[in-house]
């Protein structure tokens, strides 16, 4: 296994103050490794944006991190905690370090401005001292790396399709190399061709510049099509992690297989879309217990009174993957 790049540990995330607020990431544990591509799924409200914004220090308000750290360890130089950043030192951190393609990246560029302008503005900011004719130079590489004629420079946003848009996005946060590109559903919007067009398009440019991904969905599908390891958050926790292979052929959780049943299988026989009954927890008034045991179809006598901890299953590839569940008991909770 690489070095890591990227450690969160027990990362704790709410909003709001008091009696009131609601805990939406829950002591999360990751470990993102140098050119991995580490998927992140579950479905709405599970915690999965708010855990990047808050491991990049990007929480609106009333957003506040109440824990953990957040390990960076940079290609070159000693590792640090990003969470203990001054604001100068953030923002040397954000876009060289680590980019981020939002949610809803395709309708993010500014619509009076031109394409050239706003790769450039990126450059202009963080490397003050390069020259305009190296600015756009590089502006033209980048949109030629996530295949964009470089005579679309001048196009303002409303010019292109929503695929173009997506794939300047993507551009725009590669531009200054950074280690580590979080993306935040970026393919939501657009249909399942362009989809993979664009993910593969993203893979290839990860084994050109050697950037690692997370890559945040509740399409579990494509998680297990482009990721090497995938996360599978629920109630703001991580309930199970494993190689991508792994989860697709023996997932541990009945959580994790009820995302496995949710979509329609590629290959083989047909199989019925079990789906998972019920709604996710409300953050507010968690269920005690597993988070997940009201919904859950294995639940039994210890499910719905004691917090399972994430460790490493006594399974064979047990070394490889960690689960939370009362089904499989842990040898060694993960992050002690």
């Amino acid at each position: 296994m690489s070095e890591p790049v990227l450690e969160i540990r027990n990362l704790n995330v709410g909003y709001g103050l008091g009696d009131q607020a609601v805990r939406a990431v829950r002591d999360v544990n990751l470990t993102l490794h140098r050119g991995e591509v580490l998927g992140l799924a579950g479905e709405s409200g599970s915690g999965k944006s708010t855990l990047a914004y808050g491991l990049t220090r990007l929480l609106p308000p009333p957003g506040v991190i109440t824990g953990g750290q957040v390990i960076y360890h940079p290609a070159d130089g000693p590792a640090y905690d990003v969470l203990g950043l001054s604001d100068r030192e953030l923002r040397e951190f954000r876009w060289n370090e680590t980019a981020i393609v939002f949610q809803g990246a395709m309708n993010s560029l500014n619509p009076v401005h031109k394409i050239s302008t706003q790769l450039t503005d990126v450059l202009r900011a963080h490397e003050p001292t390069m020259s305009e004719h190296s600015r756009n130079a590089r502006a033209r590489e980048m949109l030629k790396l996530v295949g964009i004629a470089a005579d679309r420079m001048d196009a303002y946003p409303h010019q292109l399709s929503g695929g173009m848009r997506q794939r300047v996005m993507i551009g725009m946060a590669l531009i200054l190399q950074p280690q580590v590109v979080i993306m935040d559903e970026p393919t939501t919007a657009l249909d399942v061709v362009m989809q993979r067009q664009i993910l593969r398009q993203l893979i290839e440019l990860r084994e050109r510049l050697g950037f690692s991904v997370i890559f945040i969905t509740h399409d579990l599908s494509l998680l297990v099509e482009f990721s090497n390891k995938i996360a599978i958050m629920y109630g703001g926790r991580i309930v199970e992690e494993a190689p991508a292979s792994a989860i697709y052929r023996d997932s541990l959780h009945p959580y994790s297989a009820g995302l496995l049943g949710s979509f329609p299988a590629l290959r083989g026989p047909r199989r019925e879309l079990t789906g998972i009954p019920g709604s996710p927890p409300d953050l507010k008034g968690m269920p005690t217990g597993c988070s997940f045991h009201p919904r859950c179809p294995k639940a039994f006598d210890p499910c719905a009174s004691n917090i399972p901890v994430l460790g490493r299953p006594d399974t064979p590839d047990g070394s490889t993957r960690s689960v939370a569940c009362w089904l499989h008991p842990t040898a060694q909770p993960v992050g002690l």
